[in-house]
């Protein structure tokens, strides 16, 4: 199994012992260029092409490699050892400590005479990127399900002080199609269903609006739901509280995203049709009170100056 070593004394001696060793930095390639030990070459863990790409870089496999990432805790270096075992490499070491044990002992690094600094948040109200941004809904009833998009028509998120204050998201429930009967005789059917006052009544009410005004962020983790977002959603004319957990942060290009998973008991905004707290014998026209959203949001320009 790849040699485990902890501290930069540690990397010093293995270097000195073996002249020939590559180092090899698996963070990401900007992470990369913002700093990294001396003489080491870049080839980032995360990419599928990882050991294809690295192979390119002339390594061979009865040559030592060390690799290392960002620190103890962060997976990137054993995960990129044990790929190179597995692959055939015959001397793997893994520099547990990585980049934040090197500079703790104020070791220098290398980067280039440019280094792109960190990034902050621009505040000001944000409009959304009408194209980009989604809702997919999906309706169950106990042995079949239903599903499809239904358009955003506007909307916007306000950032103050580096972080989300508040937004608002309107859709559009005119704008309402069902894929699995996309192109098939039942697919109006439904939609008129949908529209009629079985359901939302579109008629007498065509939007839809959760509007935010508490952002309440409960992770730092990127790529967990990391945010809440505490406000109301006005369907069928209620509008009743509403918390939605969202995983959120930045495009490469700069731009607020966030993403989220709902389950919405439409009950509690009035749309009753089929449900069983509230008819007897429904038989097969039962349909489960619960509907489930899939939201993306993307913001039109870059948040991120």
């Amino acid at each position: 199994m790849p040699q485990l070593i902890q501290t930069p004394a540690e990397l010093d001696a293995l270097r000195e012992t073996h002249p020939e060793l590559a180092l090899v930095d698996v963070r990401l390639a900007e992470d990369y260029q913002e700093g990294h030990l001396p003489g080491a070459i870049n080839q980032c863990v995360f990419e599928v092409v990882f050991l294809h790409d690295l192979a390119g870089k002339a390594l061979r496999r009865d040559q030592p490699v060390c690799v290392y990432g960002v620190a103890p805790e962060s997976r990137e270096s054993s995960t990129a050892a044990a790929k190179l075992e597995r692959a055939g490499y015959g001397q793997v070491y893994d520099f547990r400590g990585g980049l934040e044990a090197w500079r703790a002992e104020g070791r220098p690094v290398e980067a280039p005479s440019v280094s792109p600094g960190g990034q902050a948040v621009r505040d000001g109200r944000f409009p959304l990127d009408l194209a980009e941004s989604k809702v997919v809904w999906v309706g169950r009833n106990l042995i079949n399900h239903h599903w499809g998009h239904v358009a955003i028509s506007e909307g916007y998120v306000n950032f103050l002080e580096g972080a989300p204050d508040s937004g608002a998201v309107t859709v559009d429930l005119r704008e309402i199609t069902c894929a699995d009967l996309a192109g098939g005789p039942l697919h109006d059917v439904l939609i008129h269903h949908l529209e009629s006052d079985d359901f939302f009544d579109v008629e007498n009410h065509p939007e839809a609006v959760f509007a935010f005004d508490r952002a309440e962020v409960c992770s730092e983790s990127p790529g967990c739901q990391n945010l809440k977002l505490h406000g109301t959603l006005t369907l069928r004319g209620e509008t009743r509280a509403l918390t939605i957990s969202a995983a959120a942060g930045f495009t490469p290009e700069g731009k607020a995203a966030l993403q989220a998973s709902l389950a919405l008991d439409r009950t509690e905004w009035g749309v009753l049709y089929g449900s069983g707290r509230y008819f007897r014998r429904l038989a097969g026209h039962l349909v489960n009170d619960v509907i489930e959203l899939q939201l993306r949001i993307l913001t039109a320009s870059a948040v991120l100056k």
